[in-house]
């Protein structure tokens, strides 16, 4: 059986995957919301070059609760590609595509592993949706509306029909949505 591509994001109840500025401060990270369950089941995170520059390699200060450090270690021990029309090769920990993006992707689904995180940002999702790359919608909406901000989706040109395949809500408000979208 084929990797499934899952694009697994918190947005806000009005869409929006990040304030203004960039911030995420709206964003609940609750255990009860099985983020780890979710990050076992995946050994490979897809990455926008603007996205991996502030998060492939975010490390969480040394104050922080040690929920957090191990999580950012599960997040670090993943297989990484940043999708990068300007920084070509690759580093240490991450490989870099620069074009065939349809190509390279099926190559990675079709290798034997876990399932792929379809991490962002919003233009290599935007890229991921047109070309029929992604198999699993997973979205945590939060009780927020920040009313301005980078949108979850953008410049997409066709309708998607999905299908609704579980819902999940937790005590903190968060209500978790997953579709499969069916139509390859």
């Amino acid at each position: 059986m084929k990797r499934k591509i899952i694009l697994d994001l918190a947005v806000t109840l009005d869409g929006f995957i990040e304030g203004k500025n960039g911030e995420v401060d709206w964003c609940v990270m609750d255990p009860e919301m099985g983020f780890v369950d979710f990050l076992n089941q995946i050994d490979t995170i897809l990455y926008g070059r603007k996205s991996y520059d502030l998060w492939g390699q975010y490390s969480p200060d040394l104050d922080h609760a040690d929920a957090d450090k191990e999580l950012w270690s599960l997040v670090h021990s993943k297989h990484k590609y940043v999708f990068s029309k300007t920084h070509k090769g690759t580093d240490h920990k991450a490989i870099y595509i620069n074009d065939n993006i349809l190509e390279e992707v099926m190559n990675l689904k079709n290798k034997p592993g876990k399932d792929i995180w379809l991490y962002g940002g919003a233009s290599l999702i935007t890229t991921f949706i047109q070309l029929g790359l992604v198999d699993e919608f997973r979205l945590s909406v939060h009780p927020v509306i920040l009313g301005e901000g980078k949108p979850l989706f953008v410049d997409i040109k066709q309708r998607l029909n999905l299908q609704l395949v579980n819902t999940r809500t937790f005590s903190s408000g968060v209500v978790n949505l997953i579709y499969h979208w069916n139509e390859k």
